[in-house]
């Protein structure tokens, strides 16, 4: 970069008294110092001529503001000189770079400085390739027969604010767009129920770890289907993040197809873990799974465990209990040629049938170790059941009891689903 010509005077540095420690008091010198270090700025200064006019290591603006110059005569420095206190870097244009536009070192410096404001320098001869710079990434250009403390100072303070604002609106607009993804996993993790014609009734609930801000691997759904069987299924895909969702989103979607293709028990679940396997992120990765089909008249159930906690039954003038879960088979994508007993269980007439995932019985019980665990649960999903709670109530009950038993929120999702029959 060459000297300034002819138009600025070179800003004088003009030292600024600092008084004696005895003078101010602590509290008003501490916060003196802060506004000190907060007006204050560093600046790199990219330019390939070591007479530059911007070689010296400090200046003062008009208001006696410092802006501490750092020099790079390529980008190699400039990368090495580039550290988290760096306010702004100053490109000069006529730094050689890769692209025959001329704006290739200025590609370079916004690729290794996305965070940083970047304000170019120039000729006034050359103002359109300082427009097109500004185009394509910097935030304001200079020329350089212009330059002065003052101008500098305040296009530097411009160009960092200018870059706040960018990212505050990137990170605006990238969380509409995470919002609206969340919202299509929520349409596929968490279906509306299929239950057309059916006497039985539905509730369900879901609620996110404290980790994640709405969906993790957890999913669930039911289907009636033409011979008037109701299928129901809930399952949880270990680990947490967009991956396991989406993965959660096709093996609902599968289980889906699959039942209403006439597929149940172990045919099911054998093609539920073909299509985890192809899909799955990595080999580590694997679901627990429970599905129950009801039969037409809503008294009996088939049950198949594929590493799951089992379901738990309550009927009117009984306690609630766990389903039996012996020979239960394991998670899918564990072991290849695995098998999926299917249990038939007697259910009755009148009958509430609860599925869930394991974030409701891994909370923590007090500030202890302990874990409300599945006796924990069904002695709390009682408690509940006598104060006359059902449906929706009672799921809401049962998961803010499980939070507030933790101390807070649960650190795994929570899915449940409940369905329930009364005899006519």
């Amino acid at each position: 970069m060459s000297a300034p010509s002819g138009g600025g005077k070179e800003p004088e540095t003009i030292p600024v008294p600092v008084p004696r420690q005895r003078d101010t008091p602590a509290p008003q010198a501490a916060a003196a110092a802060a506004a000190a270090a907060a007006a204050s700025l560093t600046l790199l200064v990219v330019e390939d001529d070591p007479a530059g006019g911007l070689t010296v290591p400090e200046i003062l603006d008009a208001d006696g503001h410092r802006i501490r110059i750092r020099s790079a005569r390529n980008l190699t420095e400039a990368a090495r000189l580039l550290t988290p206190d760096v306010h702004c870097v100053l490109l000069d244009l006529a730094l050689p770079g890769p692209d025959e536009d001329g704006l290739g070192a200025l590609r370079e410096v916004l690729r290794i400085a996305p965070r940083h404001a970047v304000l170019v320098l120039t000729g006034e001869a050359d103002a359109d390739r300082a427009a097109e710079a500004v185009r394509v990434g910097a935030q304001d250009f200079l020329y350089r027969d212009e330059l002065d403390g003052r101008l500098l100072s305040r296009a530097i303070r411009y160009a960092v604010e200018r870059k706040r604002a960018d990212i505050a609106q990137y990170k605006l607009a990238e969380s509409k767009l995470r919002a609206q993804e969340n919202a299509r996993l929520e349409r596929g993790l968490l279906p509306t129920p299929l239950l057309d014609g059916s006497d039985l009734r539905f509730a369900a609930r879901y609620r996110p770890g404290r980790s994640r801000a709405l969906l993790g691997g957890d999913f669930y759904d039911t289907v009636r289907t033409p011979d008037g069987t109701v299928h129901a299924m809930i399952g949880d895909v270990c680990g947490h993040g967009p991956d396991e969702a989406a993965l959660g989103v096709e093996l609902r979607i599968a289980w889906r197809a699959l039942t209403l293709a006439g597929l149940c028990g172990d045919d099911l679940l054998a093609t539920l873990q073909q299509v985890l396997e192809v899909e799955r992120p990595c080999e580590e990765i694997f679901a627990t799974l429970c599905t129950v089909d009801i039969s037409p008249d809503g008294r009996r159930a088939g049950l198949c465990l594929a590493g799951h906690p089992a379901p738990l039954i309550s009927r009117p003038g009984k306690p609630a209990r766990l389903l039996p879960y012996e020979n239960s088979g394991p998670a899918l994508g564990l072991l290849p040629r695995a098998r999926w007993p299917r249990r038939q269980v007697d259910l009755g007439g009148t009958w509430s049938l609860m599925l869930y995932t394991d974030g409701l019985i891994e909370g923590r019980v007090g500030d202890g170790r302990e874990r409300l665990g599945q006796d924990g649960m069904v002695e709390m999903i009682n408690r509940h059941i006598e104060r006359g709670l059902s449906g929706e109530a009672l799921l809401e009950a049962s998961v803010t009891e499980a939070r507030r038993l933790n101390g807070g929120e649960l650190t795994d999702d929570v899915a449940v689903v409940l369905l329930s029959r009364a005899a006519g």
